[in-house]
């Protein structure tokens, strides 16, 4: 059996009947080893205790690591939004509003355009997008050792 200007039938089928016969053996090859999940060697139906959730420091700050470090975030940042037209870092930390809201203003870095060195009145847009370089600060225990030194 043919179609006007398609390969056989016949042979799309002995295609997907061998592409298919390849993914079983496959899969049976799979399962026929012994696996290990992450978990070790448990079964789904034991459970292991949750571990510590990180609470982010709400009072203080962390000690600055290396010069030039930006500062971190002392508060929850999980529901603000980033985007084009709207920065909500902003409403606290712009110069027009920080001293009313009683946080740290962005610094003057953040106002200067590094391509003409003009200062704007409004935050450069190189500069708008502040998790790029801000961080929340969490109280976590590092996953590898850390041997930097200054």
């Amino acid at each position: 059996m043919r179609f006007e200007g398609d390969i056989p039938v016949k042979r799309v089928l002995i295609s997907t009947i061998a592409f298919i016969a390849l993914g079983v053996v496959l899969m049976t090859g799979a399962f026929a080893g012994n696996l290990d999940s992450l978990r070790g060697n448990a079964t789904l139906s034991e459970t292991n205790e949750a571990g510590d959730i990180n609470q982010v420091i709400e009072n203080g700050r962390f000690a600055v690591n290396y010069r030039q470090q930006p500062p971190l975030i002392p508060h929850k940042i999980e529901k603000y939004q980033i985007n084009l037209k709207v920065n909500q870092c902003m409403r606290c930390h712009n110069w027009q509003y920080a001293a009313k809201e009683g946080a740290p203003k962005i610094s003057e870095t953040h106002y200067t355009d590094h391509r003409t060195g003009e200062r704007m009145d409004d935050v450069v847009a190189a500069r708008w997008n502040c998790t790029q370089c801000h961080v929340p600060q969490v109280d976590a225990k590092p996953l590898v050792e850390n041997t930097f030194s200054k």
